[in-house]
């Protein structure tokens, strides 16, 4: 067997998702699956270090401890689920906690202490997935489209996966078995915020709050004209564009909106610029597969559909075999596969990087 366990903690800052798969064949296994939700305090210092504070550096350096020290219970999570001991596992691949995402300057930041992890967990760690990308001109991100068309890619058929965590993005698997991808812009980054500030909840379920509201047509609009939106592939965004800043800035001229129907419009906000992204870059895809949290969000996947007028199926990676909350811990244990096989783990096409390139550093047990 060839053991890797995939963590991957995503902009929604919620917690860790795990997964520990077997790539020994044609086919991924997926052993174990689990999710450790970050501690309160975490989370707040997590989300403070999204923007410049001060004592940073210092601060980030405990928040990466606490950090490695939550890897270590999902590890120890999955080997149990699986009765497997720490030597049967060729890797832990761990993404890091993005603070700050600026490939047009020339670096990302990943925050994580893969050196701790290796320790508390007894197994090789690999990590820094995305900076030998970005030195290679590429965005860094997404990097999860490589691995879709090696999940999902069906030889013929076009196919669509739309990742729907706190930022949104596509994997367009053309039917000649080319690959492009991109960030779209907000997932459930402006949802959460806003629903955190008024209702005190971490999210929208199923989207009953925004089903409750009726989308306020100008400010989604005034939104739209965001020149991200506009942008060609390859690109990238985070936290340092889409922000609640930023949805103040635009609230700013709708004084009075009624809390539920600005979540209604952040929902449509989401949905349309997804639905841009794919008709644009879709090629007639047959059906579009959700994973991330959004995929829990019946209220936008309804307005998905709808703003594909409703001639695309849309559906969660559940319609094919995979549930769309392990496929990007899945999707960082393939990376770490790679490393370990010596292949890319990057798609040119994708990021803009200038060739394939061996993706991670190894942090030996």
């Amino acid at each position: 067997m060839a053991l890797y366990i995939g963590l991957m903690s995503g902009t929604s800052l919620d917690g860790v998702d795990g997964a520990l798969a077997d790539f020994d064949g044609s086919a991924v296994r997926t052993l174990a699956a689990a999710y450790l939700p970050f501690p309160p305090a975490l989370r707040a210092e997590l989300m403070a270090l999204q923007a410049a504070g001060p004592d940073e550096i210092e601060r980030e350096a405990l928040a990466a401890n606490q950090l490695a020290t939550c890897y270590a219970r999902c590890v120890a999570d999955l080997l149990a689920q699986a009765s497997l001991a720490p030597s049967a596992v060729r890797a832990v691949a761990v993404h890091g906690q993005t603070i700050r995402h600026r490939p047009e300057l020339g670096f990302t930041r990943q925050t994580n202490n893969p050196a701790l992890l290796a320790e508390l967990c007894g197994i090789d760690v690999i990590a820094d997935f995305r900076s030998r990308d970005i030195a290679a001109g590429g965005q860094g991100a997404p990097l999860v489209p490589a691995f879709h068309q090696a999940l999902f890619g069906l030889a013929g058929q076009a196919r669509v996966v739309a990742n729907i965590g706190g930022i949104a993005n596509i994997s367009v698997l053309h039917s000649d078995g080319s690959v492009t991808g991109f960030d779209t812009g907000p997932g459930n980054v402006l949802m959460d915020g806003w629903i955190a500030r008024h209702l005190g909840k971490e999210y929208d379920a199923d989207g009953a709050w925004a089903a409750s509201g009726t989308v306020i047509t100008p400010l989604l609009q005034a939104m739209l004209t965001e020149p991200f939106f506009a942008l060609p592939a390859p690109k990238s965004t985070g936290r340092d564009l889409f922000h609640m800043h930023w949805l103040d800035a635009h609230l700013a001229a709708f004084p009075g909106a009624a809390q539920a129907d600005v979540q209604a419009t952040l929902t449509q906000l989401t949905a349309v610029t997804l639905a841009q992204a794919i008709q644009r870059y879709g090629a007639q895809a047959d059906a579009v597969y959700v994973c991330g949290g959004g995929a829990c969000n019946g209220t936008l996947l309804r307005m998905l559909a709808a703003a594909l007028d409703g001639k695309v199926t849309v559906a969660s990676t559940d319609a094919l075999g995979v549930a769309p909350n392990r496929v990007e811990a899945l999707a960082f244990a393939w990376l770490g596969y790679r490393f370990s096989e010596r292949l890319a783990g990057n798609l040119p096409a994708v990021t803009g990087a200038a060739g394939e390139r061996i993706l991670g550093a190894l942090y030996p047990r």
